[in-house]
């Protein structure tokens, strides 16, 4: 009888380690989650863009000129997606006009510093959430002079530069395969003025770790070898490339998933100072407010549904529509019945019209100085997503207000919650649960618990102060996937919209030769792979095997 027990005891035990090493294995395979690998991110009318892409021609942030000129290059890259009932010949004039070149070199809104190849050459490419390709020139550009020489990628120039062929699984565009050995063919358009073509390529993407013992990490992805580019592709503000970050297997957030070196989540922060932060592997945290992705087959669009906004604790009719939010937006566009419900009931709400608003391509301006009415987005399971900055500052030539607008612009299908009203927000883009999450950030520290002393105060709002930052308009994909109508709701005043986080600490930019990492120095020039602490659940398993082995012997 005792030996039977001994033996089912030894069993016992046994099995109690064994079930416990599964689950140290399975963790362990899943500790990529506590990585992110983070970028600076540097807005287009930042000193450091403009010190690498050149300054020529671009107005003062915030004056009118500049306003009216991201209006109009919100009109060029949406395309359809504007109001057809639109009036231009109320805007104000540009000295430069409204042509094309100068539109182009307004460009994409947000750029980071990649390093790709062997020797690494350094790339500042455009970022946009609405492809899902990185793709970088391979065939130099004369016509442009920078600030700073802009580099080229070369197949028979890096050591570890591979072709990928048509039997790949990431070669979608198989019409231009003759056999499965030929080289893959990608294809990337925003319109029919704006595209890149060429042969998809691997190579390593340069990281460095930042923990207690950093080392470089080559990390093998595939990317776009541009051939023939169109644009602002070519001739304007993405002419060194494009760094996809739309879902999709071949972009590089679910490339570094498969490698197992970070979770299939991404986060984007912009800060107020021009300056923000994208960490590929950040799932945000326990404390998050976050709605789900809506499924949408073959887009790369981050999609969600709004179900009511709320204006000043007013709460309009239910809407039940869907938004994308796209980075590459300058101000939010809305479609109707979400355009009018939230501009009726914040105009309501305000008095001191103000007469600029047409010729800047804003309908709502105001003269106030006071509070203003809170706008909240109520989303799809009753999440909140607060929005800090509603309004856009006019300043006169000498930087004082002279009036404040409401950043929407009225669409007629194609619908986007723009970075206007993504700052403050550490945004996660959740592709492993299909959730897109935020949190109150100031984007130069990790994510904030509170929201007090985040951005400096702005005029003052029922509790929340909404204060007004100049962002750049977003440029569409036309031919790609056509984006979803957004109907968005603005945030209700109890939902705790407190002071909107202001930024204490400037952001180190990156340099053009690699980076600057956030950590330390840039030995190698290579973005930085900020590693947590992870729990080692082997030497766990191997300290509890220690302690059972003496008891299994005596059993």
């Amino acid at each position: 009888m005792a030996s039977s027990s001994c033996y089912c005891s030894s069993n016992y035990l046994f099995t109690l380690f064994l079930v416990f090493s599964i689950m140290c294995f399975q963790n362990a395979k899943n500790c990529n989650a506590i990585k992110t690998i983070d970028f600076e991110i540097h807005h287009r009318f930042s000193d450091q863009v403009k010190a690498i892409m050149g300054a020529d021609n671009l107005p003062e942030i915030g004056s009118p000129e500049y306003h009216a000129a991201m209006v109009h290059r919100d009109k060029v890259f949406h395309g359809r997606a504007l109001s057809e009932n639109d009036d231009d010949s109320k805007l104000l004039t540009l000295s430069h006009g409204a042509d094309a070149s100068y539109i182009d070199s307004l460009g994409p809104l947000h750029y980071v510093n990649i390093s790709l190849g062997t020797p690494s050459l350094s790339f500042f490419v455009a970022l946009d959430t609405g492809t899902k390709l990185l793709w970088v020139p391979c065939i130099h550009n004369d016509m442009k002079r920078e600030e700073i020489s802009l580099n080229t990628y070369s197949v028979s120039s890096s050591s570890t530069s591979k072709a990928v062929t048509c039997n790949s699984s990431l070669c979608e565009l198989q019409s231009g395969c003759s056999k499965s050995s030929s080289e893959c063919s990608y294809k990337v358009e925003y319109n029919a003025h704006i595209s890149s073509f060429g042969v998809l390529v691997e190579d390593v993407l340069r990281l460095k770790t930042d923990n207690h013992n950093p080392k470089d990490i080559d990390a093998r992805i595939t990317f776009g070898c541009g051939q023939v580019q169109t644009g602002f592709y070519w001739d304007g503000m993405a002419r060194n490339g494009l760094f996809g970050l739309g879902i999709g297997s071949t972009s590089v957030p679910s490339i570094l998933s498969r490698k197992s070196l970070v979770a299939d989540s991404f986060s984007m922060c912009f800060g107020n100072d021009r300056v923000g932060r994208i960490s590929f592997g950040d799932k945000g945290s326990s404390d998050q407010q976050q709605t789900s992705l809506n499924s949408m087959q073959q887009s790369p669009w981050y999609n969600i549904t709004v179900t009511q906004l709320n204006v000043g604790g007013s709460l309009t009719d239910e809407l039940d529509v869907t938004a994308i939010f796209y980075s590459g937006a300058e101000y939010t566009l809305l479609y109707d019945p979400a355009y009018t419900a939230l501009c009726d009931s914040f105009d309501s709400q305000i008095d001191k019209r103000h007469s600029a608003g047409p010729m800047l391509g804003f309908e709502y301006c105001y003269h106030i100085n006071t509070a203003t009415p809170n706008v909240t987005f109520i989303m799809k399971g009753g999440s909140k997503f607060n929005v800090y900055y509603p309004l856009v500052e006019i300043l006169n030539t000498d930087k004082t207000v002279t009036a404040y607008c409401l950043g929407v612009m009225k669409s007629s299908g194609g619908n986007f919650i723009g970075n206007n009203f993504m700052i403050g927000h550490n945004i996660v883009f959740n592709r492993e649960k299909m959730v897109l999450g935020w949190k109150a950030s100031n984007c130069t520290d990790r994510i904030v618990d509170s929201r007090n002393d985040i951005f400096p105060p702005f005029p003052a709002v029922s509790p929340a102060s909404p204060p007004t930052i100049n962002v750049q308009p977003p440029s569409v994909n036309d031919g790609a996937a056509s984006p979803p109508i957004i109907n968005v709701q603005p945030p209700s005043v109890n939902d705790g919209a407190a002071s909107p986080p202001t930024p204490t600490t400037n952001v180190q930019p990156p340099s053009i030769n690699g980076g600057t990492p956030r950590n330390g120095s840039n030995s190698n020039n290579a973005p930085q792979l900020s590693v947590g602490k992870p729990r080692n659940l082997y030497l766990i398993a191997s300290s509890l095997l220690v302690l059972f082995l003496p008891i299994l012997k005596i059993v």
